[in-house]
């Protein structure tokens, strides 16, 4: 079977690292990666720890599809609690780590405690050693990959790792894998930083075993095809990437701008994919160079920019120069319009920085905007800021203002605070576009009403891959629906978010899912799994996720109350296009999801419902 049935414990404050066995019980129950890494973080952390305390642990953890023939099948998730939000979070990546650390023959890293000193995880399949990392504190991601390889004298080391915001304490750092794909959410970089923990080297050569390898190629192949005859997955992925949604979130009215403002961006063409593809008029070059994959990803979303070399941001700093991990939806989005700014350029080297000091750009991009607004309208004195003007639509202020925030400086230890501190800081809560204390994605819920319950009620506070509705409401996958109407939202988000559960846990990427239901992963997780994974079977289990991840919060201290939205999107109704007029409709659709849930009015799970998922 394609779990190869052992973890490795790190105790940081002993510096040992042991084998143990795998609880299969819960790994058929949570199938693994974020189900039950979820299930180890709920059985051993109290959920009322500091997030930053020794007590919390940090889990990397693979799927039984990560490493294999799958299309798609490289990622892998880091589960901790989270220090922006204080729930229970995972946070997810691609390339090629988590493949890499599966072929060692592990399914889960465990650290617990603190060391007192900087170290490193060295994993060469059985052998696992902590390594001093001192002189590797202080560097980016970019530079601590590069000097663990010459370390050890192999290229071929994959390396996850964090950078300056993980050391300084950003709540919203993230951690770092093949130089620009990150687990980036939640601020898990935060808490490794926190316990004193660079990086984690891997190289592994013992490949993945599955149950049947007949069936398992065959439901593969299956897979495969449908995913290169669908438009979006061999099509539009593979040529705009995710960017090719600014310019279709745009015209619906849904594209936040200026921190909430507005729900369209005047500038949303200059930023857009078809912008990254344009040759520019200073060098004759585009923006993009090309697309590409992950391990096993027959899509290959991915983007490779080269920023002009003239450009202010740049202009003496030849390390930007070099190809590099460019612009996704999401980054282009919180750098671009949550900012105001509209310069390509600027928004690919602050999305560079997020790299390189391994930042979650969603975050920062949205904590900038919210600064700017507070500075424009006085409540961030110009005094504090160090110089910085912090108006929107500048993109030096934006630039500067990543710099900052990514080396730990200046007016840089406010933004790393996230927007719901920082608004809270300057006298006005309101203005921080959260749930649960993390930032929105770039969906506004005015505009498309079901992505504004999935932010409500997100485990992990705000955001878009917990429940993908926007694939129905806006892109007519696998059904079309309204996203102007709230009737049957909750059982949509419901539906999504239980699928969602099931896709991370696996270890393939969400994108698959534009062309695969649970009908085409579950012959492909049975034939490398074993036993029988009925449809049924899984989505269960996905509803058994999302569940043990409402336990740990409502221990954590969560109620109902914070499945809410930003007063601004409550009662601020959209000022341009479709939803001109409209504000999020959430208390019409919010007792209809409590009770598609089978919990309480109070938003808490049924002894019933527990009962039925052996929870």
């Amino acid at each position: 079977m394609s779990w190869t049935r052992k973890l490795l414990r790190v105790d940081l404050d002993a510096r040992t690292c042991g084998a143990e066995p795998l609880n299969m019980e819960w790994a058929e129950r949570y199938i693994g990666q974020r189900g039950l890494a979820s299930k180890y973080l709920s059985e051993e952390v109290d959920p009322k720890v500091d997030p930053l305390s020794p007590a919390n642990k940090l889990i990397f953890a693979t799927g039984p599809l990560t490493g294999t023939a799958a299309s798609t099948g490289g990622r892998y998730s880091v589960v901790t609690k989270g220090p922006l939000t204080g729930t229970i979070a995972c946070s997810n990546s691609g390339g090629f780590f988590g493949a890499e650390l599966k072929f060692a023959g592990w399914d889960m890293i465990i650290f617990e405690g603190r060391s007192e000193e900087p170290l490193y995880l060295c994993i060469e399949n059985d052998r696992a050693q902590l390594l001093p990392a001192a002189e590797l504190w202080g560097r980016s991601v970019w530079e601590t990959e590069a000097l663990i390889r010459k370390r050890h004298g192999d290229p071929q080391l994959r390396i996850a790792s964090i950078g300056r915001a993980g050391e300084t304490g950003c709540l919203f750092a993230g951690v770092v894998n093949d130089l620009h794909r990150a687990a980036g959410r939640t601020g898990v970089g935060a808490v490794m930083g926190a316990k004193n923990l660079k990086a984690v080297a891997v190289r592994g050569t013992l490949g993945v075993k599955v149950a049947d390898p007949k069936a398992f190629m065959a439901a593969v192949a299956e897979g495969k095809a449908k995913l290169a005859t669908n438009p979006v997955t061999s099509q539009g992925l593979p040529t705009y990437g995710t960017q090719v949604l600014v310019n279709v979130i745009n015209e619906a009215g849904a594209f936040p701008t200026r921190n909430g403002r507005d729900v369209q961006f005047e500038g949303a063409r200059r930023i857009s994919a078809e912008a990254m593809h344009e040759k520019r008029p200073t060098d004759g070059k585009p923006n993009l160079l090309r697309n590409g994959a992950c391990f096993g990803c027959t899509i290959a979303c991915g983007r490779i920019s080269q920023i002009d070399r003239g450009h202010f941001s740049v202009k003496d700093k030849p390390r930007y120069w070099e190809p590099s991990g460019g612009l996704e939806y999401e980054a282009a989005w919180a750098l671009g319009a949550a900012t105001g700014v509209d310069d390509l350029e600027a928004l690919t080297y602050v999305n560079y920085l997020c790299n390189e000091h391994g930042m979650d750009p969603i975050t920062l991009g949205a904590t900038i905007g919210a600064a700017m607004e507070l500075y424009e309208i006085g409540a961030i004195p110009a005094n504090e800021t160090g110089g910085l003007k912090l108006t929107f639509g500048s993109a030096e202020a934006l630039c500067k203002a990543a710099e900052l925030c990514g080396t730990g400086e200046g007016f840089g230890r406010e933004i790393a605070l996230g927007s719901k501190r920082l608004c809270e800081k300057y006298g006005h809560p309101d203005l921080s576009m959260t749930v649960k204390g993390q930032e929105f994605p770039a969906y506004d819920p005015r505009g498309i009403q079901g992505i504004g319950l999935e932010y409500a009620t997100s485990n992990r506070g705000a955001c878009h891959v917990r429940g993908y509705t926007i694939s129905s409401e806006i892109l007519a996958t696998p059904v079309k629906t309204d996203p102007l109407v709230t009737e049957g939202k909750a059982e949509l988000c419901k539906a999504f978010q239980d699928a969602t559960a099931v896709v991370d846990s696996a270890g393939i990427c969400l994108f698959s899912t534009f062309a695969w239901g649970i009908p085409d992963i579950a012959p492909q997780i049975e034939a490398a799994c074993g036993g029988k994974w009925p449809v049924e079977r899984l989505i269960e289990t996905g509803e058994r996720i999302w569940n043990l991840e409402r336990k740990f919060n409502l221990a954590a201290g969560f109620s109902a109350k914070d499945d809410t939205l930003p007063k601004r999107i409550l009662k601020e109704a959209a000022k341009t296009g479709p939803a001109k007029g409209k504000v999020n409709r959430l208390h019409e659709m919010l007792p209809e999801y409590y009770k598609a849930r089978g919990w309480t009015a109070d938003g808490i799970p049924s002894n019933r419902t527990l009962e039925r998922l052996a929870l």
